[in-house]
């Protein structure tokens, strides 16, 4: 099914409607993240690496973007699920996917029953996880009583989780996204709700909400909840590397690694890239300007994909474009930018300056 029929059918949706499941295809069950995450490590030796939720920038062709870079979950940005169900507007700007987004979990931001319960009628579908926000620190979402604001509330999320598994059983993937409490017994004692009510994973970020993200993430407040429940655990905070992906999963025992800032700055981290191959920054250009991505977000991406692939004075001049047109011609009047098609398109590390190639041309 193509991105602009799911998006159409989306916004069709009424509050009180759900899809019509005759003219979708079932789920692929491979794509399922709780059966990624029981049995990469048969298949792969390794943890499952997972691109983490982004606001704004973990949108669908960011997603396709790093699964050339062997990302096996990725997450959607946080969605408002009063918003999602009431306002089509919201739909339409919020959630798009296609047959490529596999597997993909929506994130949801949500503080009662009715309104999860509303926005999985209506989207489960259409993708192969729902990831429940309690960890966004930002302090609107909090006042809110949504993302790290559940962190005191319990009880209320192992209700949420409970009414999905109650009425979809194993057929809809439940996580739940948490940060750390000060005194870590209070997160255990967190997780084992959670996990009574039926969450089939838990992603720990190692953080409390009010903790910088300059200071180190708490490896062994992760490994704690790993060591308590028997669900799957994934952790999350400071992944900037596949070496790091792999100290953190040796040290925690945790089934899979969420990078968000890490990826956001190198889409080729799990391939072991130690910076943003070039390959990418073309791939990331032919998927923004065919998915039509908006020119600021397809600009920051590019910013934080090549800080530390070009030079400042570069990075600076590209920062000052105002329009997509504009970016493109400054691109193309400073490297070799192969399109689809063109030979070696999408498989370069290093960068082609245009400068280097024509001084080569007259030597």
């Amino acid at each position: 099914m193509s991105e602009s029929i799911i998006t159409e059918s989306l916004n069709k949706l009424s509050v009180q409607e759900t899809p019509n499941l005759s003219t979708l295809e079932p789920r692929n069950p491979d794509h399922n993240p709780l059966k990624i995450l029981k049995t990469i490590r048969a298949t792969h030796g390794r943890p499952a690496y997972i691109a983490g939720p982004m606001v704004r920038y973990s949108k669908l062709p960011f997603r396709e973007l790093v699964r050339n870079y062997n990302t096996d979950i990725v997450y959607t940005p946080m969605i408002l699920a009063r918003e999602f169900v009431r306002n089509d507007v919201a739909r339409l700007s919020d959630f798009t996917t296609n047959s490529r987004d596999r597997s993909v979990i929506v994130q949801v931001g949500a503080n009662n029953v009715e309104d999860l319960m509303k926005f999985v009628d209506m989207i489960h579908p259409y993708v192969d996880g729902i990831g429940l926000n309690c960890g966004c620190p930002i302090k609107e979402q909090v006042r809110e009583g949504i993302g790290a604001a559940l962190m005191s509330e319990p009880d209320l999320v192992a209700s949420m989780v409970k009414s999905v598994k109650d009425k979809y059983g194993s057929s809809v993937c439940i996580e739940t996204k948490i940060r750390i409490h000060k005194d870590i017994q209070e997160t255990v004692r967190f997780v084992h709700k959670v996990e009574a009510a039926g969450v089939d994973f838990i992603t720990v970020h190692g953080r409390t909400k009010t903790t910088r993200s300059s200071q180190p993430a708490d490896f062994d407040a992760i490994k704690i909840v790993k060591e308590a429940v028997s669900v799957p655990v994934v952790a999350n905070g400071d992944c900037f590397s596949l070496e790091d992906a792999h100290r953190i999963a040796e040290y925690t025992g945790v089934d899979g690694i969420m990078a968000v800032r890490g990826i956001l700055s190198n889409p080729g981290l799990f391939a072991g890239h130690e910076n943003t191959p070039w390959g990418a920054v073309e791939i990331f250009w032919d998927l923004a300007t065919s998915y039509g991505l908006p020119f600021r977000i397809t600009q920051h991406h590019l910013s934080q994909m090549l800080d530390k692939v070009i030079p400042r004075k570069q990075l600076k001049e590209m920062n000052e474009c105002n329009t997509l047109i504009d970016m493109v011609d400054w691109f193309d009047s400073n490297f070799i930018l192969r399109r689809r098609g063109d030979k070696n398109f999408g498989t370069l590390v290093e960068p082609s300056h245009k400068m280097n190639r024509e001084f080569e041309a007259h030597i």
